[in-house]
């Protein structure tokens, strides 16, 4: 399964996410110059092979700082998991960089919120390059 990069892959993103109405956009928010994010990169792929329902994409912070907003990441990789056709999400935050790790809460479809002020606005952005 193929990780998206949003500014490489818009046409086939947005495909991806119209495809998979009953999956999950897993978004990996990095940063270019983070060594534990590049190693992270082929883990987080070989994770996406296992959902095929699910989207991944990998997004840069800095490259997409104009996307993002006043968006503050403290500690990389840090993950953003929701449904694709929208809602709350079920979980954003940092995760050890392994793949077990996303694995696991991947797998028992965990849960966990925070608050609507922190989270980024990353599927409506995602779905609205679509539109263009």
């Amino acid at each position: 399964m193929t990780v998206y990069l949003p500014e490489r892959d818009a046409d086939a993103l947005a495909q991806a996410l119209s495809d998979r109405p009953q999956g999950r956009l897993v978004a990996c928010l990095c940063a270019a110059w983070c060594r534990t994010c590049g190693e992270y990169q082929a883990a987080f792929a070989a994770v996406a092979a296992q959902y095929p329902r699910d989207c991944f994409v990998w997004i840069d912070v800095e490259t997409h700082a104009d996307r993002l907003g006043d968006l503050d990441i403290e500690n990389f990789p840090t993950i953003l998991v929701q449904p694709i056709t929208g809602g709350a999400p079920q979980f954003y935050g940092t995760l050890l960089p392994h793949a077990e790790v996303l694995q696991r809460m991947l797998g028992r479809d965990v849960s966990m919120q925070g608050t609507a002020q922190e989270l980024p606005d990353v599927l409506d952005w995602l779905l609205e390059s679509r539109a263009h």
